[in-house]
């Protein structure tokens, strides 16, 4: 890099420093809280399900126990299609988007579950490879982060680690 470079960025590296010391500080406060909580500790056995990913579902649903099934914590966290209905016909549109907005991080972490080559999760990824070849890919993405919340909530509600092929939809029917 030549000087006049490094003049020119000097500034931006000194604001950012103490912006990344920050982070790291915040991080490591987080990676402490989801280790002393049981339900994120549980969550965190899912692969790619990080302590700020369990933290947030835990803190968003609050108590498992106030919902009655899976489809009901994903209606909370806003995950299901709107629908605008009358008489016999029905049209389903985009995600209600209803319940705490800082809940969307579920579609991110669908993202990053779509983008692994972690075996456990094959069955996922081919699940949501064939929504994406109907429906195209960002409906399987948000279609992914349904399921993402329907299985985590069954494992907080049974308070049992992920296991592949445990959670009955996640299984993959055998190819005719």
């Amino acid at each position: 890099m030549s000087a006049a470079t490094r003049e020119e960025l000097a500034p931006l590296v000194a604001f950012l420093e103490p912006l990344n010391a920050a982070i790291a500080d915040a991080d490591r406060r987080l990676a402490l809280l989801a280790r002393e909580s049981a339900p994120a500790r549980l969550l965190q056995t899912m692969p790619m399900i990080g302590p700020v990913t369990a933290l947030g579902f835990v803190s968003a649903l609050d108590d498992v126990t106030r919902f009655e099934g899976p489809h009901q914590a994903e209606a909370y966290l806003g995950l299901v299609p709107s629908e605008r209905s009358s008489g016999e016909q029905q049209h389903r549109g985009r995600i209600t988007k209803r319940g705490n907005t800082r809940t969307r991080w579920l579609v991110e972490a669908a993202w990053r579950i779509r983008r692994s080559k972690h075996p456990e999760l094959a069955s996922l990824n081919t699940w949501a490879d064939r929504i994406a070849g109907r429906r195209g890919k960002r409906i399987a993405i948000v279609a992914l982060a349904r399921r993402l919340a329907g299985i985590l909530f069954a494992m907080w509600r049974t308070n049992t680690p992920y296991a592949v092929g445990r959670f009955r939809k996640e299984e993959v029917a055998p190819a005719a």
